[in-house]
């Protein structure tokens, strides 16, 4: 298959400065958006749909494709948020914003809510959050009785993500048992779930994370402005770039810096990092995402650093 995404490096201003020229390619764009449309089309066979959105550019963009989908109606699901109580302000304001804007319902349940339930028991308040969304997440698909859970995943996120069919089946117990999932020959998706399964589906499964720069540039999706380069002071730990926050201080003998960084990908405060970075714009990280050599989970997740199969053991016990 020809690359979608080509750059043309023969522009040097200096020995260590590039101004490549990207070849966004529509149709594959087309093709991709086509896909998403078709998939999220079929969700009209499920009674109690809801399509994860946390406000970041996976769910903005599966939002925005959702409700081209269904216009001029609006898509036939509400809004779900599983909140760590530890999401960054200006994620949690997008997100608000967003929801208000598409005119769906956005059901918000907190990790602190199966805290005080005692479903959830964390090591310390800033112990990252990331694993125990999934009993939360599953607290709140028993109250709302929902049978198909939509998501922005994508298989190059991360490799337990590759083993994900587009209709992936969860059983009773909400966990995912990956040589139990159905093969998907010819786009012939399966929709068929017994009482009390269901199933997470992913509209976006075939996307890159260069596509979803190219498709946020070229409709104007709006994001975070977390996404864009901003002046933070972060620490440099194990390979890492620490945000320094109330959750996430300086250690003793740590040395803070202010450098300009963005973040790859936005989620519990405590366990994701940004990237040095001048990209101001969606133009920008499209360049710099073509040129990354380690994925975003890879690059900016501390948990799934710490362990390689961390997010398939989360999946199995129900994360998304």
């Amino acid at each position: 298959m020809r690359l979608a995404y080509e750059r043309d490096s023969d522009a040097l201003t200096g020995a260590i400065e590039i101004a490549p020229v990207v070849d966004v390619t529509a149709a594959r764009l087309d093709r991709l958006e086509a896909e998403a449309v078709y998939i999220l089309r079929e969700l009209t066979q499920f009674a109690r749909p809801a399509l994860m959105f946390s406000g970041g550019k996976d769910s903005a963009v599966l939002l925005h494709v959702a409700l081209k989908a269904f216009a001029p109606a609006k898509p036939p699901f509400a809004l779900l948020h599983i909140d760590t109580g530890h999401n960054f302000p200006e994620v949690i304001a997008f997100r608000d914003a967003r929801a208000r804007e598409s005119g769906l319902e956005l059901i918000v349940r907190g990790v602190e809510d199966s805290i005080r339930r005692g479903s959830v028991r964390l090591a310390g308040e800033t112990a990252s959050r990331n694993a125990a969304q999934a009993t939360t997440l599953l607290e709140a698909q028993a109250e709302f009785d929902f049978d198909a859970l939509i998501g922005g995943a994508r298989r190059d996120e991360e490799k337990a993500r590759a083993k994900e069919r587009v209709f992936s089946h969860r059983d009773a117990f909400g966990a995912w048992r990956p040589r139990a999932q159905r093969p998907e020959l010819w786009s012939l998706y399966n929709r068929r779930i017994a009482p009390g399964e269901n199933m997470r589906v992913f509209p976006l499964s075939n996307w890159t994370e260069a596509d979803i720069w190219a498709y946020i540039l070229r409709e104007r999706i709006e994001l975070p402005s977390l996404y864009y380069a901003h002046q933070r002071e972060v620490v440099r730990r194990d390979g890492l770039l620490f945000p320094v926050t109330p959750l996430t201080p300086a250690a003793e003998g740590e040395v803070v810096e202010r450098l300009a960084v963005r973040f790859r990908t936005v989620g519990d405060i405590t366990g994701t990092c940004p990237v040095e970075s001048y990209a101001g714009s969606a133009s920008d990280v499209l360049l710099e995402t073509l040129s990354a050599s380690v994925s975003e989970r890879g690059a900016t997740r501390m948990d799934d650093r710490a362990n390689a199969a961390a997010m398939e053991r989360r999946k199995l016990e129900g994360y998304f």
